[in-house]
């Protein structure tokens, strides 16, 4: 079982994935559930509808595969080594490259493919779309914990990953959860623009400056987004940037979360003259593409109004 495990996770390393871990697919604990659904009952989601939805699915990942026994959970990169001219809209890190779905499921798909080859068993590749819960089952799987700031932290790497699972009907030893905590560091609460990290034991989306720019499908956005929103055009990064635990991120390896020339130099002249063809060509594989043109240029809108 040991030697199962031990191949699979020097496959995970070898195809360029950052973290690989395990975990028993089951019940989500109560304590766990409970959090989640106090969070859903205080409408502490907001605009992020899909959260309440599938409820029983996200408590059980054997739902997402019958006969699912583990959940491996693997994390990868983002932080850049290169970034925006500091003038420049500004566009949260995850966003610089190529679409994270595409690039992380290309990379568990792999993985799953070398699964299923050597052993009898199914695999089901999730990647930010299918309802689980990314951080439980991480931290489950001895990855790393759940930060103040609601993501999740690897010890001594930091939060710049983006996470991915593959359930499997394959038994497999599970790991140690991992038990760290920030303990009494409350910097992503101070630092938080909106103050969304300030109201207890969970983000109020309603104050998260990278829900209000991304989620928010309305026409437009409340006054404070702008005024507290400085550059910021499409998602926030403060909580992160402010964390202890990413002073020592490490720049990705992944040629494909690279910034291009075009989005490193982009002024806000270019995003309010850009025109439909523009956008798609510039963000034809980048998850901006959910805004679509209209939100950006809404966003700039909003932090062109909010201004002093």
């Amino acid at each position: 079982m040991c030697d199962l495990k031990n191949l699979i996770r020097a496959e995970a390393l070898r195809s360029g994935l950052d973290a690989c871990g395990f975990a028993r697919a089951e019940v989500v604990d109560a304590e766990a559930q409970q959090w989640y659904d106090r969070w859903i009952a205080a409408r502490r989601n907001h605009c992020m509808d899909y959260a309440s939805r599938h409820c029983d699915v996200r408590s059980d990942p054997r739902l997402l595969l019958p006969g699912a026994r583990t959940v491996i959970s693997l994390a990868l990169g983002y932080f850049p080594a290169v970034m925006q001219d500091r003038n420049s809209p500004q566009f949260s890190f995850y966003a610089y490259g190529r679409d994270y779905h595409e690039v992380v499921r290309e990379r568990l798909q792999e993985l799953a493919t070398f699964i299923t080859g050597r052993w009898e068993c199914e695999c089901r590749v999730c990647v930010d779309t299918a309802p689980i819960r990314e951080k439980y089952w991480a931290q489950r799987a001895g990855i790393g914990f759940v930060g103040r700031n609601n993501l999740l932290i690897l010890p001594g790497r930091g939060s710049f990953f983006f996470l991915g699972e593959i359930v499997t009907s394959l038994a497999i030893e599970p790991d140690e959860p991992c038990t760290l905590t920030c303990g009494n560091c409350r910097r992503c609460e101070i630092f938080c623009p909106g103050k969304a990290l300030s109201g207890g034991e969970a983000l109020d989306a309603s104050r998260c400056l990278s829900c209000q720019l991304i989620e928010n499908r309305s026409e437009e956005l409340p006054g404070w987004v702008g005024q507290r929103a400085g550059q910021r055009v499409y998602g926030c990064d403060v909580c992160q940037r402010c964390c202890p635990h990413n002073a020592c991120a490490e720049p990705s390896h992944v040629k494909d979360f690279a910034i291009s020339p075009q989005l490193q130099h982009i002024t806000a002249s270019d995003i309010s003259s850009m025109t439909e063809e523009q956008f798609r060509t510039l963000f034809r594989h980048s998850a901006v593409r959910r805004i679509k043109l209209a939100g950006l240029q809404r966003n700039l809108r909003a932090i062109s109004t909010g201004k002093p």
